[in-house]
């Protein structure tokens, strides 16, 4: 699946460790960022497949009242139940694959990047990992993990420390990584990392 001009990174982390500041960064560079988050919103969207699955297995009470998906309680259910968690990743995680397998096909006949950068939590959990050249970790320690994700989600400790539990320890994908951007420091040295990094893929 890959051409000599357009290298895919796999930008993964825990969640609440700043993916996202260093996704937009490398966006700024040139970067086309493939956003699983985003993926898995357009496929629990009405009309699609995705979303009729899901309805299927939890019922209609995880419904808005508009009938859209209301994630926040989806959320609330599986990360408090690793059975319900494992059986949304069975729904979800074929369908954004395929997905995504399909949007690198798209940009390789484009020809208009030199780099696609895959930012998902669960990347190596999904497989996507198999899809990339390399493994980009980003590293926060654990207690400010649990903070920005409390900030971020407004939500407990408890509920936060679920959904950190439920990816893989940050110390696995630290072993599995082929380069680490440390997002404990200043924002202006972690944009001078991924510059680096950044000029370093694409030569």
């Amino acid at each position: 699946m890959r051409g000599d001009r357009l290298k895919i990174i796999g930008l993964t982390g825990g969640i609440g460790s700043g993916k996202s500041t260093i996704s937009c960064i490398l966006k700024e560079l040139g970067a086309y960022i493939i956003d699983e988050d985003m993926v898995s919103r357009l496929l629990m969207e009405k009309g699609q497949k995705v979303y009729y699955d899901i309805v299927s297995y939890f019922g209609p009470e995880i419904l808005k009242e508009n009938g859209d998906i209301d994630r926040k309680k989806l959320g609330s259910i599986v990360f408090a139940d690793s059975e319900k968690l494992q059986a949304l990743n069975r729904i979800t995680h074929p369908a954004m694959i395929k997905y995504t397998k399909a949007e690198i096909e798209r940009l390789m006949a484009q020809k208009t990047h030199k780099l696609v950068v895959i930012d998902a939590a669960i990347l190596i959990e999904m497989g996507l990992d198999k899809l990339v050249d390399e493994i980009w970790v980003v590293y926060v320690d654990r207690e400010t993990q649990i903070e920005r994700v409390m900030a971020r989600d407004g939500l407990s400790y408890d509920d936060a420390l679920n959904r950190i539990n439920s990816q893989m320890p940050l110390d696995e994908k630290l072993r599995l990584a082929d380069k680490v951007i440390d997002n404990t420091k200043p924002l202006d040295e972690v944009r001078k990392q991924v510059e680096r990094l950044f000029c370093e893929a694409i030569e």
